[in-house]
Order: C-alpha cells, then structure tokens, then sequence
C-alpha cells in the first residue's frame, strides 16, 4: 500500500515534469493571432514592439530552460530517495541530522543562479526605462471604469474610452472573441513611433496591459508613471486593466491602433489637432507636453508625486493653474482645452 502510495507520487511528479519540459521546448502561440488573446495558446502573445521582443528572450532563452532544469534535478532527487532510503532497501535509519557540505551546497547554487538570472532581468529593465526621444505623447487617466486618452503635442482634447458593448460587436459582424477588449474610441498612434505614455489614475488604482507590447504600468491618483513602445507593424492590439480597481474591474479594456503616419495624420485632423506645433516648446517631447500633462519634472524622476505635478508658469492672478485638479480626475478638470503656448513658453525657460 505504501508502495503504491510512492508509485502514485511518482507518476504524478514525471507527469509535472514532463508538462514543464513539453512547455519549455515549444511555447507556440498555435494559429497567430497579433495582438489578441488566442484559443489553445500556452506561451505570451506574439510580439509587436522591441520590449516585448527582449522580454519573450528573457523567458524563452533564459527563465524557461533554468526552471525545467530545476523541476527535473527535484523530480530526480525524490526519486533516488525514495527508492535508496526506503524502509525496505534502508532499513536501519541513519542517526546524522544534518550535512554541513549539503547545507553549503543548496544555499550557494541558488545565490548563483538568482545572481544570472539577475543579469539579464536588469539589463531588460534598464531597456524599458531608457527611453528613445518620443514622437508621440499620450497622457492616459484611468477612471472607473473607462480610459481617457489626451494628445498634448498635437492638440487633441481628453477623450474617453468605453468598452464595446456586446450588442454593437454583433452589430459590426466582429468576432464575439473581441468582447471586454474592443473600444469605441481607441488610441491611434503611428507604426514606427516612440509613444510616451503618462499615466494616471483619476479615482483609484489601475493598470494599463498591453501583453503584445509588453506594456503594465500602474495609474496611481496623484502620481505619473511613464512608460513608452514602438509598434513594428499596423494592426489592432488590445489589453485590459490588471489592477482589481472595482466591481467593473473586468469592462475597461485597452485598444490602441497602430495606422500609418498618413492615417496618424488624418485622425489627428479629425479630432480637431494638428501635426505642426506652435511653438518649438509644443514639439513632441517638449514642455508643451509635460505641461499639459501636469509632468514637468517627470522625464528625469520617472515616477513624480503630485506636488511635483504643477504647471512651472504662474496662472493670473484669479485663475487656476492650466491643469489643476485633471490629475483628481472631475468632469470639468478633464473637459480643460489644451495650455495655451503663451502658457507654456515661460514653463520652457
């Protein structure tokens, strides 16, 4: 009986093991499906941006091979000590209580490996927070339960995002498989660009993922966290919120369309924008962005509390600052029109 007991958790461990390795060895997306969740899919979305191109490396070439090495050295060493140290192959037990070598031994080896691994995780997140010059800023406020979207560098007021409701994904003869992920409103920026994203929260915390950008960051109320992507090809690529922020948590997804310059250009037109700042201080990357997201200072702490989050110009006396309270996320705050350049000029000096 005990035997079979053992022979169970054998079986059991082998099948683990061999899942892993199966795992390991072909972490295929199956039918690709760019920017989407697929059925039948075991390992991370196919890659879009160089991020996430770096981070599939990390986990295929790196993390994968050395957690399978590990789960099978486990599986071994369990094996050999319940066949060596049974009571019927072993039937007078040892009296040592420990093994100085061993002890060494298992605390060194994994120190080791923690420290490769540690190697190349750095470098990655030395990737994501080096970023190149932006082409595009996108400030992004997350509200219960729906995504505002702001373009500071071409004009575009604040709009806000909602979920698809399944009767209009019918209605448009799209695949109910985009239900809670397609946006009436998306994002829009052009393929090839360095997007700067700002992100916020207006109420609680959320989180904008995107898993074929390799894209998660926190929008925290009263800070601004910056992160950034460059999409290598059009298409439509969607995420969701991943922080708990409600009960409808689970209705705020993320839809960002990678179009070309030209299309870029047209919708930037469209929502009443324009691709040729006023000002040099209004080009991407400029003052002008970092204003009007309420941001000057965050470029070089990354990570900015709200105290840091105010315009650099004085407002007249009797008005308030340009951005004061968007960051609180109220209707009025994230109904503002743009900072005006003479606004942000004096900001630029």
């Amino acid at each position: 009986m005990g035997m079979g007991t053992r022979a169970r958790g054998l079986i059991s461990s082998g099948v683990a093991a061999l899942t892993l390795a199966l795992f390991a060895a072909g972490c295929s997306q199956g039918p690709e499906n760019i920017g989407q969740p697929t059925n039948g899919a075991v390992g991370l979305q196919t890659a879009a941006s160089p991020l996430m191109v770096q981070a599939h490396m990390f986990h295929d070439a790196i993390l994968m091979p050395i957690i399978t090495f590990i789960s099978l050295l486990v599986l071994g060493l369990i094996t050999w000590i319940v066949i060596r140290y049974n009571k019927k192959s072993n039937p007078v037990p040892a009296k040592w209580s420990h093994n100085t070598l061993v002890e060494v031994i298992w605390t060194v080896v994994p120190v080791l490996i923690l420290v490769f691994i540690a190697l190349f995780s750095f470098r990655l997140l030395f990737a994501y927070h080096d970023m190149p010059k932006p082409d595009v800023t996108v400030k992004v406020t997350g509200n219960q339960w729906n995504w505002a979207y702001e373009y500071p560098d071409q004009g575009i007021a604040e709009y806000v995002s909602n979920m698809l409701p399944e009767e209009e994904i019918a209605k448009r003869g799209m695949s109910h498989s985009l239900y809670r992920l397609a946006a009436d409103e998306p994002m829009v920026v052009p393929v090839g660009a360095t997007v700067r994203l700002l992100v916020t929260g207006a109420d609680v915390i959320h989180a904008v993922a995107l898993p074929a950008f390799g894209l998660k960051t926190d929008a925290v109320p009263g800070r601004v966290n910056e992160t950034w992507f460059k999409a290598d090809r059009p298409g439509i690529y969607y995420g969701q919120c991943s922080e708990l922020c409600g009960v409808d948590h689970a209705f705020m997804p993320i839809q960002i369309n990678v179009v070309s310059r030209a299309e870029f250009a047209s919708w930037v037109a469209s929502k009443g924008g324009s691709m040729t700042p006023k000002t040099p201080e209004q080009a991407p990357g400029g003052t002008a962005a970092q204003v009007e997201a309420g941001t000057t200072g965050a470029v070089a702490s990354r990570n900015v509390s709200s105290d840091a989050m105010q315009p650099a110009a004085t407002a007249p006396a009797g008005q308030p600052p340009a951005d004061a309270g968007a960051v609180q996320g109220s209707p009025t705050a994230r109904s503002a029109p743009a900072v005006p350049a003479t606004a942000a000029a004096p900001a630029a000096q």
